[in-house]
């Protein structure tokens, strides 16, 4: 039986099933366009790199590692610490209340799962592929989409962070 203390709850669980539909159709825009670009690059980069002008240009690699190539050889670690980032920014980009934060926790969320997305279905095996990076500017590691989402997630949380109001806080996963 539902009576009137039962109203809030259903409104409060409608609205945080309502604050998380953006953040993750965010997400997945972000994460289908990382792996439609992996898959040109795969495609079209095996005989070798893309010139575009001063010295950028798309190069194919393959990182069994993380950020900059390191812990190469902690793949299956990476790969899980990516799943469980997964799950807690899907959390915390639901219950977020800032239109900022919630946007610099979707664009991270949708990088981590491109990357994540690499790690369990790309060769060598499950859990244990190489992301493909495919963008190359001088004097700087390969990256690609999902990186660049990341990168722009976490600028847009710090700035956030360095302008929100006393009242504006993450919630806690």
């Amino acid at each position: 039986m539902t009576g009137p203390s039962s109203a809030p709850a259903v409104n409060d669980a409608a609205s945080s099933r309502a604050r998380l539909i953006r953040p993750l159709v965010i997400a997945c825009v972000i994460a289908l366009a990382d792996q439609a670009t992996k898959i040109l690059a795969v495609s079209r980069l095996g005989d070798g790199p893309y010139e575009l002008f001063g010295g950028i240009e798309f190069r194919l690699s393959r990182n069994p590692g993380s950020a900059f190539s390191l812990f190469q050889s902690r793949t299956v670690v990476l790969a899980l610490v990516a799943a469980a980032l997964v799950v807690v920014l899907v959390r915390l980009a639901g219950k977020a209340e800032s239109p900022a934060a919630s946007l610099g926790l979707s664009v991270v969320l949708g990088g981590a799962i491109g990357n994540l997305a690499d790690r369990v279905f790309r060769s060598p095996g499950f859990l244990r592929g190489h992301v493909v990076d495919f963008i190359k500017i001088p004097h700087w590691p390969s990256f690609n989409i999902a990186d660049s989402a990341i990168t722009v997630g976490a600028v847009v949380l710090v700035l956030w962070g360095w302008t929100r109001r006393d009242d504006e806080h993450l919630p806690a996963s």
